[in-house]
């Protein structure tokens, strides 16, 4: 059971995890590889006090040799669900399952964007993790939309349970798919549905009738992630502490909304990590 689980890995999820260690919490940090943040690719990085013509390859790897000597843990991964087990959470991290007391969202701004539908079928037939919801599709017909290779994992599990698996590939380059996966090369529109069930997916060339559509994402937008989580249009919404609708769950950095700066996202995930903290005490006590 970890005090605190970090999902992210920029500034503000570096922050955050820092703070925590330094109050003597077990923290961990969920994401993608350094180089998957947009700060990453940053040639020079002028506004951060105190670390002048830096680029942001550099000011990563400090913040995160920074977090490293203090004891931050980080497991390179994709979650693609965050569950409310009472008191607690349960995280999925590529079907590895961790507790943790307090979630800090520092996801930063979604690259991955929705299409007609999706949100209004979640849960209804539109699924993010395979393994979570794919027996409830045994024997019948999916689709499977992936914008890297990890999906083709989705696929092929899901065609050992379903009749038929439709994979639709939104990047180059398929490396190992099942041969009773069928691939489509086209652009997904919009989910289509009658009433509360999904029917079909739409597609720049054909409507598909199916039951189920996983998707497979670069990046979870926010509220799929977590069930009841309240959005701002894209942003997370939290107050002042970096709170959010939900009980020890908190958000920091570019996924609360502007200014999109490096020193926002490193003192909002300061702010989030005392906010645990000070939350998870007041646990103990009571």
């Amino acid at each position: 059971m970890l005090d605190v689980a970090i999902i992210g890995g920029g500034p503000a999820a570096l922050s955050a995890a820092l703070n925590c260690r330094q109050r003597n919490k077990t923290v961990c940090v969920f994401g993608r590889s350094l180089d998957s943040s947009l700060l990453f690719s940053a040639e020079k990085v002028d506004n951060y006090l105190g670390m002048p013509d830096v680029n942001g390859e550099e000011m990563l790897n400090r913040f995160y040799t920074h977090a490293v000597k203090n004891g931050v843990e980080f497991q390179e991964c994709r979650v693609s669900q965050i569950l409310n087990v009472g008191e607690h959470y349960m995280i999925n991290a590529e079907n590895n399952f961790i507790e943790a007391k307090a979630i800090i969202l520092a996801t930063g701004l979604s690259k991955s964007k929705g299409i007609a539908g999706e949100m209004d079928y979640l849960g209804k037939g539109v699924s993010y993790c395979a393994t979570c919801d794919g027996m409830l599709y045994r024997n019948k017909k999916v689709v499977v939309v992936s914008e890297n290779e990890e999906g083709e994992a989705e696929a092929n599990f899901l065609a050992d349970i379903c009749k038929e698996v439709l994979y639709i590939p939104l990047y180059k380059n398929i490396t190992n798919l099942k041969d009773n996966v069928v691939v489509l090369e086209a652009k997904p529109k919009a989910v289509v549905g009658a009433g509360d069930k999904l029917t079909a997916l739409e597609t720049e060339k054909e409507t598909v009738s199916c039951d189920g559509i996983f998707f497979a994402k670069n990046t979870m937008p926010p509220d799929s992630l977590v069930f009841g989580l309240k959005t701002d249009g894209k942003n997370i919404a939290v107050d002042r502490r970096m709170a959010t609708n939900l009980p020890n769950v908190y958000a920091a950095g570019d996924c609360t909304g502007a200014p999109y700066q490096i020193a926002k996202a490193v003192g909002e995930g300061l702010v989030a990590a005392l906010s645990a903290v000070s939350d998870i005490d007041k646990q103990k006590k009571a």
